[in-house]
């Protein structure tokens, strides 16, 4: 039981590290982002969500449930649909990196 636990959570750490994306790209790919989500991650429309400050991982997966269709939303479903897996590393590093 002991060796499950110290496997599962050896498995989950890991998996934080692999995220990493770069701020910098992220940054420059948000502009898109920034006409709902606001400039700097934070919304000025009370039903959008804020991203800044989000985890790196919960965005990431987010962003990728609206992509794989997952998570049902015609505007983030059309939004996302282009972006490659390193433009959703990087873009979940950038709103993570915000405070």
């Amino acid at each position: 039981m002991k060796l499950q636990i110290l496997a599962a959570l050896t498995l989950a750490l890991s998996a934080n590290v692999a995220l990493a994306g770069d701020v910098a790209a992220g940054k420059a790919k948000s502009a898109t982002c920034a006409g709902c989500h606001g400039a700097k991650g934070i919304s000025a429309v009370p039903t959008y969500p804020n991203l800044a400050g989000q985890k790196e991982a919960y965005l990431a997966q987010q962003i990728k449930d609206y992509k794989s269709g997952a998570r049902k939303n015609p505007t983030m479903n059309a939004m996302v649909a282009a972006l490659t897996d390193a433009d959703i590393a990087n873009l979940a590093a950038y709103y993570a990196s915000l405070k």
